[in-house]
C-alpha cells in the first residue's frame, strides 16, 4: 500500500537543516559538550562549573562566551555570582539525547 506523501517544502526543510548544523557545531567542541551536559542538569554558577568540570578559568570564560553568543546559554547574576542555564529549547531536546545515551553511567 502506497503512503500519501505530504506536501515537501524544501526552502524550509534548507533552513531548518542550517540551524541544526549551527547547533551541532557549537556542540562540537568537548569543552563546550560537557558544559552543555552539566547545564542540562539545571543551573550552575562559574566557580562551581569550573570545579566540578575541572575546566580552568580562561578556557571556561571562552567557551562560556561562545555559547552566550550563540544564544544557547542565558547568565543570572547573584550578588559577584554568575548562574548560566540552558535557553534555547532545542539545545534542551539534543542534550536530553545525548546526557541519556553518553553521560549517564
Amino acid at each position: 500500500m502506497k503512503k500519501k506523501s505530504t506536501p515537501f517544502d524544501l526552502s524550509a526543510m534548507q533552513s531548518s537543516a542550517e540551524k541544526a548544523c549551527a547547533l551541532l557545531k557549537v556542540l562540537a567542541n568537548p569543552d563546550r559538550l560537557i558544559l552543555m551536559c552539566q547545564l542540562s542538569q539545571g543551573e550552575w554558577c562559574v566557580s562551581d562549573l569550573e570545579e566540578q568540570l575541572g575546566i580552568r578559568q580562561p578556557t571556561l570564560s571562552q567557551q562560556l562566551g561562545v555559547l552566550r553568543d550563540n544564544e544557547l546559554v542565558e547568565t543570572r547574576r547573584e550578588g559577584k555570582s554568575i548562574f548560566y542555564s540552558i535557553a534555547s529549547k532545542e539545545a534542551i531536546a539534543v542534550m536530553a539525547v545525548l546526557y541519556e545515551q553518553f553521560c549517564v553511567q
